[in-house]
């Protein structure tokens, strides 16, 4: 049983809550976070002194943090061969387009983009800054786009972490009020990832619970 501590709301959450539901793992979340505490616990801190989520336990052996750490924890111990394949050569695609993703598609939308559109007061947005990080944002999406415009999935024909490091934002992005480039290959694998039902299941969830929050 892997236990996952996290809020709902979270989009790192919500990238690892994905990978296991694809791996189809049994799992309890446990709400921390924002609102919901525990995360300055004596307790927790003592198993992530971050004081972040996620965090994930898994039977009496392994305990981990950072979203990234974990997917691909899951991935190599969970995951099938076309997921997560077992030789270094056949997962250095893989492991190259998840950390793309990382760094320049979820960095550079959490905190430039949503956390300025959704959490961040109106009176207090700054509409340039904002423009500035979608038109960086996008600018990277180009690249996703003409990768996407060959293949089915981000790192090739098959479902992979990459897909779940690059798509879990793709939600939120389609869902603001903000304006976007037209990007039809990025649109339709987005389409495809939202007939997934893990992907509705904890990506395609309601975040007013972070609006105005910073």
């Amino acid at each position: 049983m892997i236990i996952l501590w996290g809020r709902q709301s979270s989009s790192n959450v919500q990238a690892v809550m994905w990978c296991i539901n694809e791996l189809d793992l049994p799992h309890e979340r446990r709400d921390a976070g924002l609102h919901y505490g525990v995360v300055d616990s004596e307790a927790y801190r003592s198993i992530n002194p971050n004081g972040t989520v996620p965090t994930i336990q898994d039977g009496d052996g392994v305990t981990l943090f950072e979203s990234g750490a974990i997917i691909r924890y899951l991935a190599g111990e969970y995951g099938p061969e076309d997921f997560w394949p077992s030789t270094t050569k056949a997962r250095a695609p893989i492991d190259q387009w998840t950390e793309w993703s990382k760094l320049n598609i979820a960095l550079k939308f959490t905190a430039p983009i949503f956390w300025q559109v959704v959490r961040t007061p109106k009176e207090r947005q700054d509409p340039d800054k904002i423009q500035q990080g979608v038109t960086t944002f996008e600018k990277n999406l180009g690249i996703a786009e003409k990768r996407l415009s060959t293949h089915e999935y981000l790192a090739g024909p098959h479902f992979t972490p990459a897909d779940i490091q690059f798509g879990h934002v793709l939600y939120r992005y389609y869902d603001m009020p903000i304006k976007r480039a037209a990007l039809p290959a990025v649109q339709a694998y987005y389409t495809r990832l939202t007939q997934r039902p893990a992907y509705q299941e904890h990506v395609m969830v309601p975040y007013e619970e972070l609006r105005d929050t910073l």
